[in-house]
């Protein structure tokens, strides 16, 4: 039984102030929310120290937006493995495509990452997806199987998280059919060939379009940007409702 994992992706948003006022409201939210599915939020680096003191013996798990290889050495402005788990950090996103597109982030780094994320019990959310041109050119499944194929070398597929998130659909408003992800997201269980890999969508996921989503064969969970930033839109998200 693949149980679901709804994480929210804060990226260069919130101070450590503005952390604590978050999750002030957030949290009486989700106070009932089922167990069966996995809460994950995922604040810029600065602020884990200050979520990880406020989520402490709730049902809320932290998630770094990145990961190094190395643990330690001459690496400026990355984070290493080991300085995450200090702060129970449970998952790291590794390969988004922010970083891809702004610091060229290749296959085989990414792969680095995800690799060294599960040597040190870190779960990595795998980001795969295509672009709006290599979409048109019906170039998408190829994009995407080489990402996974790449991507995950050597990596254990029990032990992961892959996101299926169509680049065109971040940040613009443009949500892919909840019918065409489920269709994209059961190739990539097939390609990996793995039953219990859970597979996330994200992509301008919204409350109002969680419960179809969800509603998915194989959608096991939601990579949320945006919608993630105010507590109201993330708590509606995360009791998401079974349809």
């Amino acid at each position: 039984m693949r149980k679901p994992v709804i994480a929210g992706n804060w990226k260069m948003h919130m101070t450590c102030a503005q952390t604590k006022d978050y999750m002030n409201r957030f949290l009486p939210l989700v106070e009932a929310t089922p167990n069966d599915r996995h809460l994950v939020i995922a604040p810029p680096f600065t602020a884990l120290s200050t979520l990880a003191e406020t989520v402490s013996g709730t049902a809320v798990e932290i998630s770094s937006q990145n990961v190094h290889w190395e643990d330690k050495g001459a690496y400026t402005a990355e984070i290493s493995p080991t300085m995450l788990t200090e702060f129970q950090t449970k998952y790291t996103i590794v390969g988004h495509s922010e970083p891809r597109k702004y610091f060229s982030e290749s296959d085989e780094q990414i792969n680095k990452r995800a690799k060294s994320a599960q040597s040190h019990d870190l779960i990595p959310i795998v980001c795969v997806g295509e672009t709006d041109e290599q979409r048109e050119r019906g170039e998408a499944e190829r994009v995407i199987r080489r990402q996974i194929e790449q991507g995950l070398e050597d990596t254990d597929p029990e032990k992961l998280v892959v996101a299926y998130e169509p680049i065109w659909a971040i940040g613009t408003g443009k949500t892919c059919e909840a019918k065409e992800a489920n269709r994209i997201c059961g190739l990539i269980r097939n390609w990996v060939n793995s039953s219990n890999l859970i597979i996330q969508y994200g992509g301008s996921v919204k409350p109002g379009n969680i419960d179809e989503l969800m509603a998915m064969s194989d959608i096991d969970g939601v990579l949320v940007g945006g919608a993630s930033l105010e507590p109201e839109s993330f708590a509606r998200i995360v009791n998401y409702q079974n349809i």
